[in-house]
This record gives C-alpha cells, sequence and structure tokens, in this order.
C-alpha cells in the first residue's frame, strides 16, 4: 500500500462514516459505477471502455473522501491526542497525528510518490512541500481541505 494511501485510510478510518466507505460498503460510489459503464456500453467504444475502467479505482477514492472534512478530522484527531503538534504545517507531525511512520525513508518514500522534490532530502523546504501536496492530493482526490492547508 502506498503512502498517500494510507494516509486516506488513516482520515478515513477516523471520520465518522469513512470506514464503511473505505470497505466499499457506501452506496453512493456502486450507483455511480453502476450507471456509467452501461453509458460506456452503449457507446460501443473500446477506447471509452477502457477509459473508464481505468477511472474506475480514481473515482471511488474519490466517492471515499467526498464526504470527509479533512481539517475537521483532524483537528477533532489533535483534540483527543492533546494537540497534535503543529500538523497543520508540518509533514512529521501530521504522519505521527495519523500513527504512521514519519522516518526520513518514510517521507522520502512519500516524495517520490507525490513526485515532490523541493529542497534535500529532510529539509524544511522539502518537508513543508511535502505537507502541501499532500493536503493538495487529498483536495484532488475529494476531501474537503481548506485553502490555508493547501498553500
Amino acid at each position: 500500500m502506498s503512502i498517500f494511501s494510507s494516509i486516506v485510510n488513516a482520515i478515513l478510518h477516523r471520520s465518522g462514516t469513512g470506514t464503511a466507505q473505505a470497505a466499499g460498503a457506501s452506496p453512493a460510489p456502486a450507483s455511480t459505477q453502476g450507471t456509467t459503464p452501461p453509458s460506456t456500453a452503449s457507446s460501443a467504444s473500446s477506447g471509452a471502455a477502457t477509459s473508464a475502467s481505468s477511472q474506475t479505482p480514481a473515482s471511488t477514492g474519490q466517492k471515499s473522501l467526498q464526504s470527509v472534512d479533512v481539517e475537521a478530522v483532524l483537528t477533532q484527531l489533535a483534540a483527543k491526542k492533546g494537540g497534535g503538534g503543529n500538523w497543520r504545517t508540518s509533514i512529521v507531525d501530521l504522519l505521527k497525528l495519523l500513527d504512521l511512520d514519519s522516518s526520513l525513508s518514510a517521507r522520502k518514500d512519500l516524495a517520490n510518490e507525490l513526485n515532490v522534490h523541493a529542497g534535500a532530502d529532510g529539509s524544511a523546504e522539502q518537508n513543508i512541500a511535502l505537507h502541501k501536496a499532500v493536503m493538495q492530493k487529498l483536495a484532488e482526490n475529494g476531501g474537503k481541505v481548506p485553502d490555508s492547508l493547501r498553500h
């Protein structure tokens, strides 16, 4: 499992409805996916079918994060843990808050996964860019992330 997927799963697990969504039990993705293939099949284009099948995992990920207010989940988790450090700007504190590996090695892997190449490995510049990239990617995948956490 990728590190970003672990971040998404940790956030979903801590959101009220995320556990069912992460397990694929949400009715919204099923109804959306059930609607898309017949219209694609009726167009009878093999390229469209390939495109639809390649979009299915992304659509599922987006659906599972759509109803999640990322800031609210993280704020609530930080309150339960006695503050959560500076998770709003620190990738290390964010990963620790989610009980994920925050080592330099894990952050290098995450940087490669998200194509973040700012500063030297482990530098403040890279860590800030990595935090922004994670928040941006959560937003791109449907999570509700305020602009203040993405910039």
